[in-house]
């Protein structure tokens, strides 16, 4: 009998494509899918047609040089720990066999070569070939990576675009991130990242079987992101000086610095700062097919020498002093990626804090995590990974302490200020949602709360107060300050004694980034006022954007109020760090209703002036799946209270909700503006 002769494998990938839900990867030229669900290929032969009787099939699957060789059965058998092939007999078509190839739950993730083998009953043997990608797959509830709700694998797997929340807990800012992950080369490049790590250049065999595990996988990903110890994607840089590469708060996306990052052979993309590092991160997992969110700490402490303390210095005129290595950032951004974790039990399961931004070593490496939120919360620093130096980013306690000739004048403790808001995007909807309880045993709104902590997130009226035996001083933030509006603010004396008091009256106001010491003091005022016993005085301030907004720019603000009494000498700290909210770009899309692929459609980008003097800027338009590339136009100059509109058009390529979003990059001064629209593509 003729061998069989095969003409070539068509591995059917619109229909896998489909099934795995990795359609969106259409642009690879790969097969991509998803492991612990079968897909099927078909064998076109020339000549004669199978004959299930006579010949028999076996696949071979290849990784790297791990291989397992499987027959092709006659029975539809799946299973989670072994590959299996089958031929379902039903609707067999002998002149073009289909066969199911069915990764476990628990394969590898990586790019894979198959080969097909066909066996005459005279032992004649003849071969073909394919390729595919492998993913981890949070639909199969027997994958590792399994998350319940489809609304979750939607928003933390599926979605290209995000919400990073930065500035304070008090005036939030959303910035839009295009998380890019159905953009050409974007998959390729995350493959090559595993690739690339030291752990596969190490040992390629073990790095193959070590990656059925999401924990092994996000430690390597970790890693990887920042460049520290190896070929890693970001470079970070606090310095201010980025005129080697590309300030921090320009990128908008992730596919320009992956891309950036495969085409210079794998040298460091300059720059990065933590929320670049987590949004990349958070790419590269949502590829993979790993859930994963980005999440911010406000007021995280770095905390170098471990002690769960934050020590701040104040002069006794108000200032800040860089005199501590401990800080507090404004703002940290890390990534939770949702896994069980087999090795610690299954009360640890769920969302794991990974922080790719370069701090301390973990295993003498530049990584963090996976520490398990409920490890956390509960102060398990026994468990894997960096459970104690998470925990202490949301816990620690803050002295402040006014010093003068190094000599303690003041001093008052905050246990409530680090961790004051954690929070990520939420499912299905651009705003934020509060992960404090899942980090930290929050107290009752009937609880007791600390004077110097009175905070609130809905952004209004703000409170900071000290206080001592004879008096007290409360600094209030009147609203959430808006850019190109004075900050107004009160500072409210109280005498606590029956005895009239002298009081001086120090209020310092001094930029700051939101990881850094503050610079020096643009805005201050002294004075005394005279205190009746048990009297209360509120003195109204205010700052007028002339005096903030060419120090400010996208920067914050740090301002303190010292109370000195005249007679004992005491002297009572007020504090609070704040950010200026920027204007927003206002995005409008005509015909919203009836966007398609394929068809040009039109949008317009305006921007109004809030502020005291003329600007001028560079405006860039972006958006992926809807806009190639990015579009940029020039902005002359536009005097206060004017406004400008920019008309853009547009393509989209890919169905679905996507994001356009614009950033107005502004010349003549230290500020970005953006904004985005979320647009819904229909089905042709």
């Amino acid at each position: 009998m003729e061998g069989l002769s095969f003409k070539n494998v068509n591995l059917e990938k619109s229909e896998n494509l489909e099934k795995h839900r990795t359609e969106d990867f259409s642009t690879s030229k790969s097969l991509v899918v998803r492991r612990g669900a079968p897909f099927r290929v078909s064998l076109q032969l020339e000549g004669r047609a199978f004959n299930p009787k006579t010949d028999s099939l076996r696949i071979k699957v290849m990784l790297g040089r791990l291989y397992v060789a499987m027959p092709v059965t006659f029975v539809k058998h799946a299973s989670s720990t072994h590959w299996t092939a089958y031929i379902e007999p039903k609707g067999l078509n002998l002149q073009s066999p289909s066969i199911y190839i069915s990764p476990p739950a628990t394969a590898s993730v990586g790019s894979y070569r198959f080969q097909v083998s066909a066996f005459t009953q005279n032992n004649q043997k003849t071969r073909a070939s394919g390729r595919f990608i492998l993913l981890c797959n949070p639909w199969c509830p027997e994958d590792t990576v399994h998350i319940p709700f489809e609304d979750q694998r939607e928003e933390y797997v599926q979605k290209d675009s995000g919400l990073l929340f930065m500035g304070t807990a008090k005036n939030m800012v959303s910035r839009p991130w295009s998380f890019d992950q159905y953009e050409p080369g974007v998959l390729e490049t995350c493959l090559n990242l595993l690739q690339v790590s030291p752990q596969h250049q190490q040992n390629r065999r073990m790095d193959y079987l070590n990656r059925r595990n999401p924990v092994y996988i996000s430690r390597v990903v970790s890693a990887m992101i920042n460049s520290e110890d190896d070929r890693g994607v970001l470079k970070g840089n606090w310095s201010g000086d980025y005129k080697q590469g590309v300030h921090p708060s320009l990128w908008t996306g992730s596919s320009d610095i992956l891309r950036q990052w495969t085409q210079s052979g794998f040298s460091p993309v300059k720059y990065g700062q933590c929320w670049v590092f987590a949004a990349v991160m958070c790419t590269v997992m949502r590829v993979l097919g790993i859930p994963c969110r980005v999440v911010t700490n406000f007021n995280s402490a770095h905390d170098t020498n471990g002690n769960l303390l934050i020590e701040e210095f104040y002069s006794e005129t108000g200032k800040k002093l860089n005199r501590s290595k401990d800080s507090i950032w404004n703002f940290h951004v890390w990534v939770e990626c949702w896994m069980t974790r087999r090795d610690l039990g299954k009360e640890m399961d769920g969302w794991q804090v990974l922080d790719p931004t370069p701090q301390e070593r973990s295993g003498g490496v530049f990584c963090c995590g996976p520490a398990p939120v409920k490890a956390i919360k509960d102060r398990r620093i026994d468990l894997f990974y960096d459970v104690p130096f998470v925990y202490a980013e949301v816990n620690a306690d803050v002295h402040s302490i006014v010093l003068s000739e190094g000599r303690v004048l003041s001093y008052s403790k905050d246990t409530e200020r680090v961790g004051s808001l954690i929070c990520t995007k939420a499912v299905g909807y651009p705003r934020h949602q509060s992960l404090t309880g899942d980090y930290k045993h929050v107290k009752s709104p009937t609880s007791t709360i600390s004077s110097r902590s009175s905070t609130m997130s809905d952004g209004s009226t703000l409170r900071r107060a000290g206080s001592s035996k004879g008096v007290a001083v409360l600094l209030s933030l009147d609203k959430a300050p808006v850019a190109g509006e004075p900050v107004r603010f009160t500072v409210k004396v109280i005498n606590k004694q029956n005895v009239a008091k002298m009081m001086k009256v120090h209020v310092n106001a001094q930029a700051k980034e939101y990881n850094h010491s503050p610079s020096d003091t643009f805005w201050e005022t002294h004075g005394v006022i005279q205190l009746a016993p048990m009297e209360a005085k509120v003195i109204p301030q205010q700052i007028l954007p002339a005096q903030y907004e060419d120090v400010v720019g996208d920067d914050l603000i740090n301002l303190a109020v010292v109370l000195q009494d005249m007679a004992s000498q005491e002297r009572v700290l007020a504090t609070e760090e704040f950010n200026i909210a920027s204007p927003e770009l206002v995005i409008e899309v005509a015909k919203e209703s009836s966007i398609m692929p394929g068809k040009e459609h039109t949008a317009t980008v305006s921007f109004t002036n809030p502020f005291s003097h003329q600007v001028s800027g560079v405006l860039t338009v972006a958006g992926a799946g809807l806009l190639q590339g990015k579009v940029h136009f020039r902005m002359s100059q536009l005097r206060p209270g004017g406004t400008v509109q920019q008309g853009i058009t547009f393509t989209p390529s890919m169905v679905g909700t996507k994001m356009l979003q614009a950033s107005l990059l502004l010349t003549n001064m230290n500020s970005t503006i953006r904004g985005f629209k979320m647009v819904f593509v229909n089905r042709a």
